[in-house]
């Protein structure tokens, strides 16, 4: 089956439920779409309603292993081919998904619930994946020299991995299956995908793009499930997995990096994040509330990279939080469907629930509630954009990931106390500095244990730089000339003279 575009001319609602007569709900081994082995489902809900979008097939132990097996079988022959030949698939997926733009964004609107721009969006970062590594494909790192000894022919050849499981979080359920699909697809790995429970159907419709663009069977198996180690479990006991790429919680993370010495697994993991956002007495106070808005509100706060804990110069601090208050107080929150809304709901009642658990708590500690701080009467799992100021480092909000439009602000004074501010965290993924003196900000940079920064900016994720942490959020890179190293094996060969 092949997709289609939806009907122009009618409103979301209308062309969403067209849409979701059309796309897939089953599981996708071998080339084929099809039922659970024993018939089970899981019910996908539209998080801004509560209303059940779609009953998933839920992949069961032996639907995991059907789904390894398709991968191996396949491995070899798509290993072979010409890397011309993926790079031009990996080229029509990018087309693809560009002409389906609307039914993807749609779909992450649907079933995640951010506003129709920011998936619209995510569309075009996603995509981006798929025309990078289809530009990256066809370059060979491989190289030929002589032994300084003059004793040797050096022959360093890079090949594929192999089978890979990828597992995806449902925050952004676009742009991290093509952040792990497109690097294995450019150097010849086959997978098996696992796509998050609460936000599966965008990784399906876009496996389905992935065969039109020409993937040919086996090589990209989609497996949902209502339970993740029904699938993960036997997939990583199989020895012929050779990877396991994770994005998701650190917990999780480390149960799964346990697990991978069993085959010692090649491993990526991009884990839990606390991003410290950083404003110096200097900075830009336009550019740095620009900076908040986009590193806290984006996602509606649940992204690894949202800026958990703001630290800002005390000289600055009250004109920063008055600006960044009047942004806050002008967001909309709604369904992602309407016209006007700027911040969705969140992805189910339980995250409602943490997040305001952690207002709370800081409330309890001493801190100022400025702007929100409430739940969002239902339908739908709604949290109020909130602006927390007077924040104790001891407050959970400070030292856990919030995951929600949540943004606690403290103030420092010197520049070393900043520094062991923002360090002062097992995480090291993503960090924020807002600072007119470039010299300063580089320096500074230097003492940050993250992995990412952004200097004067509140987005910096793209699919030509390496994303991923330090410490315990996690190891390997994606994107960038990493990204695809992560799913090559080096060998080197050595030849008398």
């Amino acid at each position: 089956m092949t997709t289609t575009a939806l009907t122009t001319g009618t409103g979301p609602r209308e062309r969403a439920a067209e849409l979701l007569t059309t796309t897939p709900t089953g599981l996708l081994v071998g080339g084929t779409w099809r039922a659970a082995s024993d018939g089970g489902t899981f019910a996908v809900e539209n998080p801004a309603t509560g209303e059940v979008l779609a009953q998933v097939a839920s992949a069961t132990s032996d639907d995991a292993r059907a789904a390894m097996d398709a991968a191996a079988q396949a491995q070899a022959s798509w290993g072979a081919t010409p890397a011309r030949e993926r790079a031009e698939i990996l080229r029509r997926g990018f087309d693809l998904v560009q002409s389906r733009r609307e039914e993807l964004a749609l779909l992450m609107t649907l079933e995640m619930g951010k506003p129709l721009a920011e998936a619209r969006g995510e569309v075009t970062y996603g995509g981006e994946f798929l025309r990078w590594f289809a530009e990256q494909a066809t370059h060979d790192e491989s190289r030929y020299a002589h032994s300084p000894e003059g004793t040797l022919r050096l022959l360093v050849q890079r090949r594929p991995v192999g089978p890979c499981l990828l597992i995806t979080p449902w925050n952004f359920p676009l742009a991290m299956a093509t952040r792990k699909v497109a690097p294995a697809v450019a150097a010849g790995c086959t997978m098996v995908l696992k796509p998050a429970r609460l936000t599966p159907l965008t990784s399906m419709y876009f496996a389905r793009l992935m065969g039109e663009a020409g993937l040919p069977d086996g090589v990209l198996n989609v497996v949902p499930s209502a339970s993740a180690s029904s699938v993960s479990e036997p997939v990583m006991a199989d020895p012929r997995l050779r990877k396991i790429s994770f994005t998701g919680s650190t917990p999780v993370g480390q149960s799964l990096l346990r697990s991978a010495t069993q085959n010692v697994l090649r491993t990526s993991m991009e884990l839990g994040g606390n991003a410290p956002l950083v404003v110096f007495d200097d900075a830009d106070l336009d550019v740095a509330v620009d900076g908040a808005m986009a590193a806290k509100l984006r996602n509606g706060g649940e992204a690894c990279t949202a800026a958990n804990r703001f630290y800002v110069h005390e000289d600055v601090a009250e004109e920063f939080v008055s600006r960044l208050a009047e942004r806050m107080r002008a967001v909309v929150t709604g369904n992602g469907l309407d016209d006007g809304v700027t911040l969705g709901p969140l992805v189910e009642a339980k995250a409602v629930d943490s997040v305001a658990s952690l207002v709370d708590d800081a409330v309890e500690r001493g801190a100022r509630v400025v702007v929100g701080g409430s739940r969002v009467d239902g339908p739908g799992h709604f949290f109020q954009p909130t602006l927390l100021t007077d924040v104790p480092a001891d407050a959970r909000c400070m030292r856990e990931e919030i995951f929600g439009p949540v943004a606690p602000v403290a103030t420092f004074r010197t520049e070393d106390e900043a520094a062991e501010l923002a360090n002062s965290t097992e995480y090291g993924l993503a960090s924020y500095v807002f600072t007119t003196d470039v010299r300063r900000g580089l320096a500074f940079a230097e003492r940050l244990e993250f992995g990412l920064l952004g200097l004067n900016a509140g987005v910096i994720s793209n699919a030509a730089a390496p994303f991923g942490g330090m410490k315990q959020s996690g190891s390997g890179r994606e994107g960038g000339f990493e990204g695809l190293a992560e799913y090559q094996e080096v060998q080197y060969v050595g030849m008398p003279l």
